[in-house]
């Protein structure tokens, strides 16, 4: 048995490792920007393990990773705290969370493993236990890609950490992800920016708006120089790595209305609550904004993707809450993400044999 943190066993998708008494916990930003982002609802968040995941090499046919988790209460409900399990990425097993974590049955010979943190849940690292040694990791093959987001790139709808749609998409194309989907509050925070900033990334993808627009937290005005400052600040460390600016999937009650949003109880989905005129955002408005600010930007590393590409008006409407992916709209956009990138970024930031490798959620996932 092995503590954690250890050298044989890489931390991937997290920004900072919180020390405990008995452990580490994963956190998706700096730890110099807690003080900083004074939202408690940004705070949890940021420590939910999304794309979180442990990645070791071993011959063992057994593993028992000891964690404590927790699974915080969200308004609109969770979905339960799972874990998945990854040879070679291919996804094998997955377990509900417990005191110790078990996979058995592992395929035989020495292969690279990576366990996926539960996406929705605050999770403490402490013991990894196996049948045969760990060996010294080895780093991911595949692209360096960074995601920013919402609620809809966090993926507290999917049922397993491995069903969001970046996760999807990465583990479709071979990319190591870093997910920083934070649900209700992409605001374009400056932090977040020096953030990505400081990252290692061969790409970049800011799927913006639909908070801003959803929390009427910015109009015309403070929007456009937001973004343009947001990209300024990530092009001062990645001057020439691509990035993708993605504007909002749909949502029929702020296309044409502006926000803020009220729940309905009664129905679980939100109206627009907001009045338009002088400069208030609205998805169409915002999505025509975006285009425009990455045209004027005249950056041939920078591209624009519209949401309405990843999930159709038709689908969203569909949905149940009229917004938040479910788990069968989660697969379609995560495929559809692995395509659209391609197409505007060229195949050779794929691995050359991404459409033959076994997607997730396939044999041996129950």
């Amino acid at each position: 048995m092995i503590h954690l943190p250890h050298d044989h066993v890489m931390i991937l998708g997290a920004l900072d490792l919180e020390r405990t008494p008995t452990g580490v916990r994963p956190r998706r930003l700096p730890a110099w920007t807690r003080p900083r982002l004074c939202d408690r609802l940004m705070d949890l968040v940021v420590a939910q393990a999304a794309g979180v995941r442990l990645r070791l090499r071993t011959a063992a046919r057994s593993l028992a990773l000891g964690a404590h988790v927790t699974l915080p209460v969200m308004p609109d409900g969770q979905q339960p705290a799972m874990f998945d399990l990854a040879v070679d990425g291919n996804i094998l097993a997955r377990v509900p969370a417990t005191e110790i974590v078990r996979f058995d049955d592992l395929p035989a010979g020495e292969k690279d493993v990576e366990i996926w943190l539960p996406h929705n849940a605050i999770v403490e690292l402490r013991t990894v236990d196996a049948d045969a040694p760990l060996l010294a990791p080895t780093p991911p093959t595949g692209l360096a890609w960074l995601h920013y987001g919402s609620s809809i790139s966090h993926g507290l709808e999917a049922p397993a950490p491995t069903l969001t749609w970046p996760a999807i998409a990465a583990l479709t194309t071979g990319a190591a992800l870093t997910n920083l989907g934070f649900a209700g509050s992409a605001m374009l925070d400056p932090e977040v920016a020096r953030a990505i900033r400081d990252t290692p990334a061969d790409l970049v993808t800011l799927k913006v708006g639909i908070n801003i627009v959803g929390e009427a937290a910015m109009r015309e005005r403070t929007f456009v120089p937001a973004l343009h400052g947001f990209l300024d600040t990530i092009r001062d460390g990645h001057p020439h790595t691509p990035v993708i600016v993605v504007s909002p999937t749909p949502f029929s009650e702020l296309e044409n209305t502006s926000g803020p949003t009220v729940l309905d109880p009664e129905t679980g989905r939100r109206h627009a609550a907001g009045t338009n005129g002088d400069g208030a955002l609205t998805l169409t408005s915002v999505r025509t904004l975006i285009a425009g600010i990455v045209d004027l930007r005249a950056d041939s590393a920078l591209h624009y993707l519209d949401g309405r590409e990843l999930l159709s008006a038709e689908e969203a409407e569909a949905l149940p809450d009229g917004i938040h992916p479910d788990p069968a709209a989660h697969v379609r956009m995560g495929k559809r993400a692995a395509r659209l990138i391609r197409e505007r970024l060229g195949r050779s930031l794929w691995r050359p044999d991404d459409e033959n490798r076994s997607r997730p959620g396939g044999a041996g996932v129950a």
